[in-house]
């Protein structure tokens, strides 16, 4: 078998060093993390390279050593990421903000609060959410994720990796550059989140054209209807049985595991331990620190979603149920709002229960296959024939239409389709509408990422808000 591209270029044949010792995780998942870092120095960085000499053989196994040092102090920093905290409370309060501000936004448009109606939507939407990476024509800074990036380096490094400054600036400029000019454009323009949340949901079924058959005799069709009858009941009670079966289960490991403290997704060699978790440097960029420290308190703040914690609990199903409230706008129709409040009452009940299930769900959920996959999408999309393809194309306007008016049909099913008609109201075409809405303007969109992606760092990072590590 051939030596794959990271073994040939980046370490010369040689056994690729280790990132992770965890037995649960897939041996394939390393070589996918350094192919992909073989691909992106290919790319970004032996084109210019060998442009200045076409004779060094190491500088590329260089970069790679401290990207693996980067990589293994934030493997170890996942350890202290209170993930339930993370995903189950402060991002449903950071997108449930963006559909307030963004309905607040449009409600002024043609009013006296719009500077007499010449305001556009985006930019009142930008007075309610400032942030300073973005710019007022709505563009990224890239100097505010350059300062970051360079935190997260010498956070990370060793000082004898840190302190030559052209290494520094080539890592540096390669994340930025995927992070700004790749990765953020796409995932911002509504027909891509309109596909996403697509493929989530799946879409609606396409009508069946049944052939009309000739008529048979009644005695037949009694036979034929009583087996369908005894088939369909009895095709329910064993999946009411299987899903007895399972909750009870889910129920009984749930009660019986400890209380899911902040733990890694990998692990890294204990040797390793000492040397990153060393303490990591304070100093940082005065701009990105304050920026970062105002996502921090909006995040937590209760007032947003008015949630209040119990001492003892974390009720981390109210935030999501408030994300839901707002996102279908509940309050303006008196049956969603009951079915709400009457949700609300009992998870508030169940808090305690709730409190351990959804952590062990998350954590199930985040598993090594799963991580795996997303490495293989993340490799896939930004290097689709093994250099960087062009800008994919953007759908035209028929396709865009379609998904949208896909996501506007969807009506779901199973138990879903029961409970549906009550949340959505008499029109649900125009409730679904209404929540697509906020998702549907690409410069609200980038202020949701950006808020989000500072929550992430600030979570592997806090010191960024001003808080020692």
């Amino acid at each position: 078998m051939p030596p794959s591209l990271a073994s040939r270029l980046l370490f010369h044949s040689q056994p690729a060093p280790r990132l992770f010792e965890d037995s649960k995780l897939p041996p394939e998942l390393e070589a996918e993390i350094f192919d992909f870092i073989a691909l992106a120095l290919r790319a970004f960085v032996s084109p210019w390279w060998s442009k200045i000499t076409r004779y060094d053989k190491d500088f590329l196994p260089h970069i790679t050593a401290i990207l693996v040092q980067v990589i293994r102090a934030l493997v170890l920093r996942l350890q202290s990421v209170d993930l339930p905290e993370l995903v189950l409370r402060d991002v449903p309060v950071i997108v449930t903000q963006h559909y307030r501000d963004y309905r607040n936004a449009a409600s002024k448009t043609h009013t006296a609060y719009a500077t007499g109606g010449s305001a556009t939507l985006p930019s009142l939407f930008a007075q309610l959410q400032p942030h300073m990476a973005i710019s007022a024509e709505g563009r990224l800074d890239r100097e505010y994720y350059r300062q970051i990036v360079d935190h997260i380096l010498k956070t990370c490094l060793p000082p004898e990796d840190y302190e030559p400054e052209a290494e520094r600036i080539i890592i540096r400029e390669v994340i930025v550059k995927v992070l700004i000019d790749d990765v953020i454009p796409k995932i911002i323009q509504p027909w891509f989140v309109n596909k996403v949340i697509l493929d989530l949901i799946g879409s609606p079924p396409e009508p069946v054209f049944v052939t009309p058959v000739a008529p048979s005799s009644t005695s037949h069709n009694l036979i034929v209807l009583l087996l369908s009858i005894l088939q369909t009941f009895s095709g329910m009670c064993l999946a009411l049985m299987h899903s007895y079966k399972q909750a009870m289960a889910t129920i009984r490991r749930v009660q019986q595991s400890p209380p899911l403290t902040p733990r890694p997704i990998f692990a890294v060699p204990a040797q390793l331990a000492p040397e990153i978790s060393r303490e990591p440097s304070t100093t940082s960029a005065k701009s990105t620190t304050s920026s970062i420290s105002s996502v921090h308190n909006a995040s937590t703040s209760s007032t947003i979603v008015q949630v209040t914690d119990t001492p003892g609990q974390h009720n981390y199903a109210e935030p999501p149920l408030v994300l839901l409230s707002e996102v279908i706008s509940s309050h303006d129709r008196y049956a969603s709002s009951i079915t709400l409040a009457t949700a609300s009452m009992v998870v508030s009940a169940a808090t305690p229960f709730l409190d351990k299930l959804l952590p062990y769900m998350l954590h199930n959920f985040l598993s090594p296959a799963f991580i795996l996959n997303i490495t293989r999408i993340g490799k896939r999309t930004l290097f689709p024939n093994g250099y960087p393809g062009p800008p994919p194309p953007i759908p035209s306007a028929e396709e865009q239409a379609e998904w949208r008016a896909k996501l506007v049909a969807w009506r779901g099913k199973g138990g879903i389709a029961l409970v549906l008609p009550v949340l959505l109201g008499a029109d649900p075409s125009h409730t679904l509408e209404e929540a697509l809405n906020p998702l549907s303007n690409e410069e609200g969109n980038l202020r949701l990422v950006v808020f989000v992606l500072d929550r992430l760092l600030l979570a592997l990072f806090p010191e960024l808000a001003g808080h020692p590590l």
